[in-house]
């Protein structure tokens, strides 16, 4: 029987493809440990019984960093990684958000991304979220997310999935 956590893990590999994009973070135990020094609210979950239904990925970061990523002149990878642990963040990358098929359209991604913003928020002075979306609705929840906290959204052009 297939696990909520091997179906997470292949909706991710699914969705973003990023073992063939090394623009796309790899969440090897390095970037784990990055996420964690950044703040302790930027990898949230919701599970059942079965184990973990939805997953969100969000960190801080400075302007300068989202105005590189932004105009393509770094990757996720690079933005994670020069992102210096223990300053003033002032903007917030909403990085994923994977929720199983079932639990879709009960707005379990939006209030996992609200609560982490949120406890972010509380020790940062945010001003902006920005995204990379892949998917329509990836575009629709940054919308709701940066609507409901009154921040300024910025994009990335879209990057579809071949």
């Amino acid at each position: 029987m297939v696990t909520n956590f091997q179906r997470l893990i292949r909706l991710a590999e699914e969705t973003f493809d990023a073992r063939h994009d090394p623009e796309q973070l790899s969440m090897t135990d390095h970037d784990w440990q990055q996420l964690r020094r950044l703040h302790p609210s930027t990898v949230s979950e919701y599970t059942d019984a079965g184990g973990p239904v939805a997953w969100i990925l969000l960190f801080p970061t400075t302007h300068e960093l989202m105005d590189r990523f932004l105009r393509e002149e770094i990757g996720e990878q690079e933005l994670l990684h020069q992102t210096p642990p223990g300053i003033r963040y002032d903007t917030v990358y909403l990085c994923s958000a994977l929720v199983l098929e079932e639990y879709r359209r009960q707005g379990i991604a939006g209030r996992l991304a609200h609560e982490a913003l949120e406890n972010i928020r509380r020790d940062h002075p945010v001003e902006t979220i920005f995204i990379w979306a892949f998917t329509t609705a990836g575009d629709r929840l940054a919308a709701s997310i940066a609507g409901a906290a009154g921040l300024e959204l910025r994009k990335r052009p879209r990057r579809e999935h071949p």
